[in-house]
């Protein structure tokens, strides 16, 4: 199949509405500055000669090919100019020096980039990527042209996976255990590196199908890219254990010869993140606070709202405290820029943006503008506008406008009719009834997708479809617009949304490999409190009102207890008590829970084998085990989607 062709039988070409939308972007955009194009090649010595980087399991956890269809044509009409100029700078990849001698990165390997600092006896490894196989490419392709070095110490700059994941590619954890490496991270770091990705992490990973497009083909009418990189790498991902945790705002280290002062920057991009400073380099570690990009006030697979004041706040810090001094500043995404007037250019430029997304939204909700509006009243000042470094690709202005409003004054727009708002499936109906029926509903979509109003014709096939879920026709439309709105967005995140949203609507889940935020080492990370509040949250609500009981939990090992208790439909668990009459008391260390915990061995077969012992009544405690629910990944998201598990309710 030519690229030219589209990848699903029933895709649609660009519009001739979204090939004018398509040409007044062109139009209005500085593409003549093109000082991206030379910084993001700037350095290069090799990629590597492998095409493919395959996982353990025997799928592709990466494809350096799968994007080259962005060279062979200088304008697709099916993707936003601006976005397919990011992700025609994202497609770069390989190994680049950064700082001479001193500083390297691999890129284009995954999501993110890994970086390496030459130290006295070896490497210093910044964000070792999402995955051990493609972190493992990587450090052989530095070993490869750069000769041979022991990683010391690894530095996780933030507490999401594509940050972490990959150490076991670069580090055995043995040479940590024993001090010969040391894993440094911000404060917090490991409780929001594994609470994140397990309370609700089915859902976010059901949810990341749809920003991420972890399932549409890499064609100019499918995925292009993802803003701070092509994609997530799907491979096996892994977490050590920090052994050094920066607590301060600021903190001065020296390991193995190289002096870094780290920038402590939490409730930024992440709740538990740091910028570091090398002050004898003159060189600027941004993390993930300042990249090629507006990042995610929101994020569409689902996180905690962030604060953009506070992520204005500490680019401000870090431009006053380094910026003056700055000769590179490099991230863990995107490419570096060198100079210290464009260094300070882009930070002015992203802590403005953050500021005035901020401050502007405030101002106009303060005068009445409600949630469900100030995505299309918010505008970014012409000025910003202007300069690609302030442009929102991961992250968008319609949906960080709506999270800032979300962050001080939540979902409700404070129209009472909203406050309880029916289901859609239960409204739904009365639309459809009001409207004559699924012929004149059909018949006026029709209407508005021939005129480019696609998002009129989505909000009347929506209803037709909560109502009448079979309506294919509905579908076959609905995904039609869809399509020709993704074709028109700028940040990848909404396209892949609208595309994602387009591909289940004609042919279901689709099936394939899609990269995961948990593994064994994530899940032996939890805190017993943290296992035991997942446990709740799986357990059925309706079967947990049927039993109740108190347990006592002790782990010799680590020293602690713990006392859970079931009533109310609801399972609660507290560190540092025990009841005085409980139903039933195990006693396990916590190493051989673990095992448990992960699935590696039953807690019947445990008690068997004399790893625990239990007193009292053990039947709760199997009766509780038959109460927790497996969820399921593919669950239905837009009605009527074939193949999809219907969700409990709809």
């Amino acid at each position: 199949m030519a690229r030219s062709d589209h990848f699903h039988p029933h895709g649609t070409a660009p519009s001739a509405a979204t090939t004018a939308a398509q040409q007044r972007a062109r139009e209005s955009l500085p593409f003549t500055d093109r000082r991206d194009f030379d910084e993001v090649t700037r350095g290069f010595i090799a990629r590597p000669t492998v095409t493919r980087i395959m996982a353990d399991a025997g799928n592709v956890a990466w494809d350096f090919g799968a994007y080259s269809f962005l060279t062979e044509s200088d304008e697709f009409d099916s993707i936003h100019p601006s976005l397919q100029r990011q992700a025609v700078l994202n497609a770069h990849y390989g190994l680049f020096e950064v700082v001479p001698d001193r500083v390297w990165q691999v890129r284009g390997f995954d999501l993110a980039n890994v970086s390496f600092i030459k130290s006295d006896t070896g490497w210093i490894v910044f964000d070792p990527l999402t995955t051990r196989e493609t972190a493992a490419a990587a450090l052989a392709l530095v070993t490869e042209h750069l000769g041979e070095r022991p990683v010391v110490a690894v530095v996780f700059s933030h507490s999401h996976g594509d940050h972490f994941g990959g150490v076991r590619g670069v580090i055995d954890e043995a040479d940590v255990v024993s001090g010969a490496v040391q894993v440094i991270a911000p404060a917090g770091f490991l409780e929001h590196a594994v609470a994140e990705n397990v309370y609700a992490g089915n859902a976010m990973s059901r949810r990341l199908f749809y920003q991420y497009g972890a399932l549409l083909e890499p064609s100019p009418f499918g995925h292009v890219d993802q803003a701070i990189g092509k994609k997530v790498a799907a491979g096996s991902i892994g977490l050590i254990a920090p052994t050094m945790s920066i607590e301060d705002d600021f903190e001065e280290h020296v390991i193995d010869g190289v002096r870094m002062v780290f920038q402590n920057t939490p409730g930024t991009e992440a709740p538990a993140e740091m910028n570091t400073w090398f002050p004898d380099l003159k060189a600027f570690w941004a993390a993930e606070n300042i990249t090629a990009t507006i990042h995610n006030i929101y994020t569409l697979r689902g996180a905690l709202v962030r604060d953009a004041l506070e992520w204005s706040r500490q680019i401000n810090a870090a431009l006053y405290r380094f910026g003056g001094e700055a000769e590179v500043m490099f991230a863990s995404h995107s490419w570096p820029r060198w100079g210290n007037e464009r260094i300070q250019e882009v930070m002015r430029a992203q802590r403005d943006t953050y500021a005035h997304l901020n401050n502007t939204v405030l101002h106009l909700a303060n005068q009445g503008v409600t949630i469900n509006e100030i995505h299309n009243v918010y505008r970014v000042p012409e000025s910003l506008q202007r300069q690609w470094t302030a442009r929102s690709y991961h992250g968008s202005v319609p949906h960080n406008a709506r999270a800032v409003v979300n962050r001080y004054l939540g979902y409700w727009d404070a129209n009472p009719t909203t406050l309880i708002p029916l289901s859609p499936k239960d409204s739904a109906p009365l639309y459809v009834e009001l409207m004559g029926g699924a012929g004149p509903i059909l018949a006026k979509a029709r209407e508005l997708i021939s005129e480019g109003e696609y998002f009129l014709a989505t909000e009347i096939l929506n209803k037709l479809l909560y109502a009448e879920p079979g309506e294919e026709d509905a579908r076959m439309l609905l995904a039609q617009a869809f399509e020709q709105i993704g074709y028109q967005q700028e940040s990848p995140s909404l396209r892949n949304s609208f595309l994602a949203g387009a591909l289940e609507l004609r042919s279901g889940l689709p099936s394939g490999v899609t990269p995961t935020a948990t593994g064994p080492d994530l899940v032996r990370a939890l805190t017993t409190v943290q296992f035991f509040d997942f446990l709740a949250i799986r357990l059925d609500p309706a079967k947990a009102e049927t039993l109740s009981f108190v347990a006592n939990l002790t782990t010799p090992d680590t020293g602690q207890r713990f006392v859970i208790e079931l009533s109310n439909g609801a399972l609660t668990t507290l560190e540092g008590a025990a009841a005085a009459d409980p139903d039933v008391s195990v006693t396990i260390d916590r190493a051989h829970l673990e095992r448990a915990m992960t699935g590696e061995v039953s807690l019947a077969a445990m008690l068997t084998d004399g790893s625990a012992h239990l007193d009292g009544d053990g039947s709760v405690l199997a009766r509780l085990g038959e109460m927790l629910v497996d969820f399921p990944l593919g669950f239905e998201v837009l009605p009527g989607t074939p193949g999809a598990v219907a969700v409990p309710g709809r």
